[in-house]
């Protein structure tokens, strides 16, 4: 056990990250036109639409949704190996880990039972199936001014943290370019490393949870700590606005 008087806040995405596959976008190329999804994940990581329009589009693709045939599909997605011990680790140094999602809850909730991490507190986009209409999609965590995600992750980590706490953000994917640079320390890969690359923003890359939960040992029992001057001036201009 690592014990520290710091205050940690951590904040993951779930698709691409906690599973280890994008289970969104797989869903809808299984269930959904595969040629029209495609189409609309290009203009969507293109910043040519946002999620909110991109979710409407692909799941009017979906015409006869086999719910037995879903929750198959969701057995056999798999888990990053590492996450669940780093869910220890931060339990064990009551560290507060909330998953950010710009994907639905309509996949994610069964994939944190079936894992026994229900008790992890997410935020998502919301969908329910409906047999009549199909999908029933809402979007309660948007913001006007984010026009490429429906669920503002931004948001999230400026709300449930303060200037005092070490805040973290563990991803993968486009949606997760915004929130990171709010974030005192990323872990990277795929987009989000990129990203962070092409806009020379400090990261440390990982492959699964097992290097993330290392690092953050490390983090946890480093004497000095400093936080990051560009994530504090981008909270400041957003305390600002408010």
């Amino acid at each position: 056990m690592v014990i520290s008087d710091r205050v940690f806040k951590v904040f993951v995405d779930f698709d691409g990250t906690i599973a280890r596959q994008d289970i969104g976008d797989t869903m809808f190329y299984k269930f959904g036109d595969p040629v029209i999804v495609r189409n609309v994940i290009e203009e969507w990581e293109q910043g040519e639409i946002g999620s909110s329009t991109a979710f409407r589009r692909m799941s009017k693709t979906i015409t006869d949704f086999d719910k037995k045939k879903f929750f198959d599909f969701i057995d056999e997605v798999e888990i990053d190996p590492g996450f669940i011990g780093f869910t220890k680790l931060c339990e064990a140094n009551e560290i507060e880990l909330k998953i950010l999602s710009d994907g639905l809850d309509f996949y994610i909730r069964p994939f944190l039972e079936k894992h026994g991490l229900s008790h992890i507190e997410y935020f998502s986009n919301k969908a329910e199936l409906d047999p009549a209409s199909g999908f029933r999609l809402e979007f309660p965590y948007s913001d006007e001014e984010c026009r490429l995600c429906a669920n503002c992750k931004r948001n999230h980590v400026i709300s449930s943290s303060s200037d005092d706490d070490f805040t973290v953000y563990i991803g993968d994917g486009h949606s997760d370019k915004c929130a990171a640079q709010y974030c005192d320390f990323i872990f990277a890969k795929d987009a989000l490393l990129k990203y962070c690359e092409i806009n020379r923003i400090t990261y440390f890359p990982f492959k699964d949870f097992t290097d993330v939960q290392k690092k953050l040992e490390e983090l946890i029992n480093k004497k000095r700590l400093k936080k990051k001057l560009r994530a504090e001036l981008k909270r400041k201009e957003i305390y600002k606005l408010g």
